[in-house]
């Protein structure tokens, strides 16, 4: 009762009340730097000045206006980007100030943060003082005596035996583990560190594996990748779908759960990511002398996995159907999916590249008009398969590199030049938050950083800038130049959120969240109205909430953080 009470009084605070809206965290010195300035703060002139000087730098009028497809609000859009000097300014408009930060290098510190978040979000350990500072804990559910579910059991595994499967990191607000999610997040981050290597390598995360020799990103993705094998059954090299509770926990801490936890039926989703990911583990890990003998171990059980996938090609984790046949019944998240072509493809891309063996890629080659690219998430991971290739094709390691080439720039920008399409009408100068297929559940991760992820591709692809300064943009509207004024990111910018759905958070002493966390953002459809405090709008742009309750809007996961870093972290890199 006391956590349920603690939750309903943390203050619902709906939008940022400052009416100009920047990149909250930094603009790169040369790059472009504007501002959205609300109708109701809106003055004749603009003016920048500098802190350190007290000398107004800047004076100027609106380059344009814009009005919202939605609520009608009007928005001037100013443009700085003359001011090229790094230092902190005080941007006024009227009696309205805002700190503008620029400096060399804005996203450093924030790539950091957001793989550091993961070491936060460890399930089975002590996270330490030494490099957790007041974010410290005691590990929870150390998961060395998890139960085979009936839906899970075999003639060696049989229903109530028990396993070990301990670490990884807990997959959202929730403390269960999830094989579907993971895949994709660790997809995700390793496509981004296959074309932009020296954007993480030197990055120094203070982790307990910092004094190796491996990239801090590779060492804390190793963690969930060790937790991943666990979950493969050696007997036949299916993959359970989830290690869970029946039901989530409350908003308590890690070490006061007591649910038994377990794991359930394989599914092929599950097996082809786990194959998929496994398989572009063994290329990375494979050079870094700490981890050949874990690099190795994947590449074999990745091609286990699939053969099983490939026998197995049908069968779908329904949760309802699960919960009628077997007991206890589970509620947690399900992580369906019906349609595994995607997770063919995708694993099929990454034996090929990492055996080079013609017969994981023998029905890509019949069935190749069939491909579509589309900005990849956890329930369509094709996009994924494309970007190891376009990673093959820049490393010269792609065989017939011209023919695919041709097949998938357009596809890629094509789409890139689709999110471009409204640049120089929107509301926010961004390639985000013009239309309502752009909010929903998550799309802070899967559509804005994805849309990131997707225009620096394009720019790779094509060398053409202009897809690198509209993934700055991308940048600016994530970090607080859109409609609620929000910095999204926890522990970063002026306004950034302060009760995420987060049980590691909700539960602990401290006032303000972990850091580091990109939580879920607007989301229209509001399913969970019935437990929060009214949404302050029901215009798409502005359906956020920022209160623990608020699971639809303000949840974080590993996916979304996975997202964050792909996009930040290679985006720091330029």
């Amino acid at each position: 009762m006391l956590a349920l009470a603690l939750l309903f009084s943390a203050s619902a605070i709906a939008q940022n009340p400052n009416p100009i809206r920047v990149n909250q965290v930094g603009y790169g010195c040369n790059d472009s730097k504007t501002a959205a300035i609300e109708e109701v703060g809106w003055a004749r002139q603009y003016t920048l000045t500098n802190d350190a000087t007290g000398k107004r730098v800047w004076k100027g009028s609106a380059v344009r206006t814009a009005e919202s497809p939605w609520s009608g609000k009007k928005r001037a859009i100013i443009d700085f980007s003359t001011i090229t000097t790094p230092g902190t300014y005080t941007l006024s408009n009227g009696k309205d100030r805002q700190k503008i930060v620029i400096v060399e290098h804005p996203y450093t510190e924030l790539s950091k943060a957001a793989i550091k978040a993961f070491y936060l979000q460890r399930s089975g350990e002590d996270i330490l003082e030494q490099y957790a500072g007041e974010y410290a804990r005691k590990g929870g559910h150390p998961d060395t005596l998890v139960m085979i579910h009936p839906s899970a059991a075999s003639d060696s595994r049989p229903a109530g035996s028990l396993i070990k499967s301990p670490g990884g990191w807990y997959d959202a607000g929730d403390y269960n583990k999830y094989i579907v999610n993971s895949a994709y997040s660790i997809g995700i981050m390793l496509s981004a560190y296959e074309m932009s290597p020296t954007s993480f390598n030197n990055l120094n995360l203070n982790i307990p594996e910092s004094d190796n020799t491996t990239p801090d990103l590779l060492d804390e993705i190793a963690v969930n990748l060790r937790w991943m094998m666990t979950m493969q059954d050696p007997a036949d090299g299916g993959v359970y779908h989830k290690l869970t509770t029946p039901n989530f926990e409350g908003f308590i801490a890690p070490t006061a759960c007591r649910q038994q936890r377990y794991v359930v039926m394989k599914s092929t989703a599950a097996t082809l990511d786990f194959a998929a990911t496994m398989a572009k583990a063994y290329r990375i890990y494979s050079r870094f002398a700490e981890y050949s003998t874990m690099a190795d171990s994947a590449l074999s059980m990745a091609k286990k996995a699939y053969a099983w996938a490939d026998k197995n090609d049908r069968v779908f984790y329904r949760q309802e159907v699960m919960n009628r046949d077997f007991d206890p019944d589970v509620q947690t998240g399900t992580y369906g999916d019906m349609r595994v072509n995607d997770e063919f493809f995708w694993a099929e891309v990454e034996l090929f590249l990492s055996t080079g063996e013609q017969y994981y890629v023998e029905d890509l080659a019949d069935d190749y008009q069939s491909l579509r690219f589309s900005n990849p998430s956890w329930a369509n991971v094709m996009g994924l398969g494309f970007f190891s290739a376009a990673a093959a094709l820049k490393s010269g390691q792609l065989p017939y590199a011209d023919q695919i080439q041709r097949l998938m720039t357009p596809m890629m920008t094509g789409l890139a030049d689709q999110y471009m399409q409204s640049l120089s009408t929107s509301c926010f100068d961004s390639p985000c938050g013009n239309s309502p297929r752009d909010f929903g559940w998550g799309c802070n991760g899967e559509q804005v950083c994805g849309r990131g992820i997707v225009l620096l591709y394009a720019y790779e692809l094509t060398h053409d800038t202009k897809y690198l300064d509209a993934a700055k943009k991308v940048a600016d509207y994530l970090l607080g130049r859109n409609a609620t004024g929000y910095c999204f990111v926890t522990g970063f910018g002026t306004f950034s959120p302060m009760h995420p759905h987060h049980r590691l958070s909700a539960s602990d002493d401290v006032d303000a969240p972990l850091p580091g966390f990109l939580v879920g953002g607007p989301n229209p459809g509001q399913q969970d109205k019935a437990n929060t405090p009214a949404y302050p709008s029901n215009h798409p742009d502005e359906s956020y909430l920022d209160h623990t309750e608020s699971y639809a809007s303000n949840e974080i996961a590993i996916n979304w953080n996975a997202a964050l870093v792909g996009f930040i972290g290679w985006l720091s890199g330029y």
